[in-house]
């Protein structure tokens, strides 16, 4: 199997073992999806700090509002009424206004806790330096095991509108958000090795041969809409200067920063 250390930009994300015979369409698509699943989780585990914290989510017609604003406008949270944590709640304001205040107990804020270090560290950068691989089924059983622990603190459910809940329902709107930017479309991810793009046309073994004990930093990025040469001059590993040797005297270049 050949190992892929798979990077975003100089960053180290994860190992993730291939046969050399592996096409690179399916690669890349698994590659991509791995990537955003860590991400997911690690978007999930932010949200259920801010759970165990300060409860669920306000109605999004209440969030960022006074008590006197709420009370003026009778305006009336019919969700926080249902979703009542296990042994009952303890009130800590949320200072933001995004969450009712209503925190789980001490006994079952640590079990959200422990579930969530326990997550991370399932999908940890860390697995790089232990020499850990990391599949898509470690990431499902992250999120999993996330989703259990919430079951248990909140028996009768989330709100519709609670960003944990919408995670685990797979319909969250990342749009106009920075967690949406660094987000990799499965359908335009690229995968770069050696200042060359493994195209999804192709094997693995194309460019790096028959040895599947072979150990390869692969870096994942989005499709750019440009053209061959500007794509050239923005890949992940784009020397400037040589470039601007090579292509001497082409016009219209915009030349980027990395």
């Amino acid at each position: 199997m050949v190992l892929l250390h798979v990077k975003r930009g100089d960053e180290s994300q994860f190992l993730l073992q291939a046969p050399g015979s592996a096409e690179l369409e399916e690669l890349t698509v698994q590659v991509a999806r791995v990537y955003n699943g860590r991400l997911k989780v690690q978007r999930l585990c932010s949200e259920m700090e801010e759970l165990a914290e300060h409860g669920i989510f306000l109605p999004p017609n209440m969030q960022g509002l006074t008590d006197e604003q709420i009370e003026e406008l009778k305006l009336k949270d019919e969700w926080g009424e249902k979703c009542i944590p296990s042994g009952g709640s303890v009130f800590k304001k949320d200072d933001i206004g995004r969450r009712n205040g209503q925190a789980p107990s001490e006994k079952m804020k640590q079990v959200l806790k422990k579930t969530i270090e326990e997550a991370k560290a399932i999908i940890s950068k860390k697995q790089v330096e232990a020499s850990v691989c990391v599949t898509m089924e470690m990431v499902k059983d992250a999120l999993d095991q996330l989703r259990g622990a919430v079951m248990i603190v909140y028996p009768m459910g989330l709100p519709p509108y609670d960003p944990i809940r919408m995670e685990f329902e797979n319909k969250e709107d990342l749009s106009g958000t920075q967690a949406g930017l660094s987000v990799i479309k499965e359908s335009e991810a690229q995968l770069w090795w050696a200042a060359k793009e493994l195209r999804r046309t192709k094997k693995l073994s194309d460019y790096v041969g028959k040895n599947e004990k072979t150990k390869i930093i692969v870096k994942l990025q989005q499709k750019l809409e440009e053209n061959d040469d500007d794509t050239c001059l923005n890949s992940p590993w784009a020397d400037n200067t040589a470039l601007k040797r090579h292509f001497h005297g082409v016009k219209d270049i915009k030349w980027r920063p990395r």
